[in-house]
């Protein structure tokens, strides 16, 4: 039998068992906690998401959003001053020293990095671009060398595929909500214009280039034909086809007549020379016989928008013209 002194000890080793337990129970916990949060830190950033962008050469991944860009065509820098982007390089304008009137005072700190037919690799690569942006038909021969600099993206071509490229220029750097946001707002000035031009878009619309030497019928399928089309302009018949354009001879002049007639002149960095064209064809007798002429409803305007441009902002600075000029003309 247990003595009381016995019993008192072993009540104390086993209390004492009992605290060493729980004391042991209590410090598991502990130490989980102060693991779990590490795994799960909500603060440690995700991995940017990567998308892939189809386009006239393949497909091209692009991570994120694009924060230096090059752009090589005249119509992709519009696209990306539309969209609140200025880029870090872009091609010279083809009219202005070195960007086109319209958009200069938007270009400040941009560098030139040579013209859509002939870009500077070297100073491509300098400035280290994030995203390439070209066209197809112009730079198809260096697209693999674009592509070692950078996730490059080409639209198929220019002119009348200005929406589409649009498009693909907002979905590449990743802003096509504020692309949709720019189309919805350049279809309603179409639709303003239509309302306020009425019947008069009834009235054919002849449209044609002067360079030196060589005069160039429009069609509807280039840049200002498609504007034309949208607005829902009339053409001549000799002109109403789905097609770019065509050189003719003072002999044709005749293609050139319509309710309304207007022209570009094409002179570059001093030359006159497509001026004197103008002159030339405009004077001779076959042009004083044409209705439009007797009607005096020949305008020259701006090549820079309707032409050479090609893209977003000078099509609704095209609009504008084209309800500026009407609004003085009487069906």
């Amino acid at each position: 039998m247990f003595t009381k002194g016995k019993i008192v000890l072993l009540m104390l080793m086993m209390l004492s068992l009992l605290v060493s337990a729980c004391g042991s129970q209590t410090a598991a916990p502990a130490t989980n906690a102060t693991q779990t949060p590490a795994a799960t830190d909500s603060t440690t950033p995700a991995a940017e998401e990567a998308r892939t962008i189809t386009h006239a050469m393949g497909e091209t991944k692009i991570t994120g959003t694009p924060q230096r860009i090059v752009v090589l065509t005249n119509q992709g820098t519009e696209s990306l001053l539309a969209l609140g982007i200025k880029p870090v390089g872009a091609v010279k304008s083809w009219i202005g020293e070195p960007w086109f009137d319209h958009i200069k005072d938007q270009m400040g700190g941009v560098e030139v990095v040579g013209d859509e037919t002939q870009p500077n690799m070297e100073l491509i690569a300098s400035l280290k671009p994030d995203l390439i942006l070209g066209t197809k038909v112009r730079q198809e021969k260096i697209y693999s060398q674009l592509l070692s600099i950078a996730p490059t993206v080409f639209t198929e071509n220019l002119g009348d595929s200005m929406i589409e490229n649009f498009e693909l220029y907002a979905k590449a750097v990743n802003k096509e909500a504020e692309g949709a946001a720019v189309l919805k707002a350049f279809h309603k000035n179409i639709d303003e214009a239509k309302t306020k031009l009425g019947d008069k878009t009834k009235m054919q619309v002849s449209l044609a280039r002067f360079q030196p030497g060589k005069v160039r019928v429009y069609y509807k399928n280039n840049f200002a034909g498609v504007i034309l089309e949208k607005i829902g302009f009339a053409r001549p018949e000799a002109q109403n086809k789905d097609e770019f354009t065509a050189d003719i001879a003072k002999e044709q002049m005749a293609v050139l007549d319509g309710d309304v007639f207007f022209y570009f002149a094409s002179d570059r960095e001093g030359d006159d020379g497509a001026t004197q064209t103008v002159k030339e064809w405009l004077s001779d007798p076959l042009a004083q016989n044409m209705d439009v002429t007797k009607k005096n409803r020949t305008y020259q305007v701006n090549e820079a928008i309707w032409n050479s441009s090609g893209g977003i902002i000078a099509a609704n600075l095209m609009v504008k013209d084209i309800e500026k000029i009407f609004a003085d003309i009487n069906q």
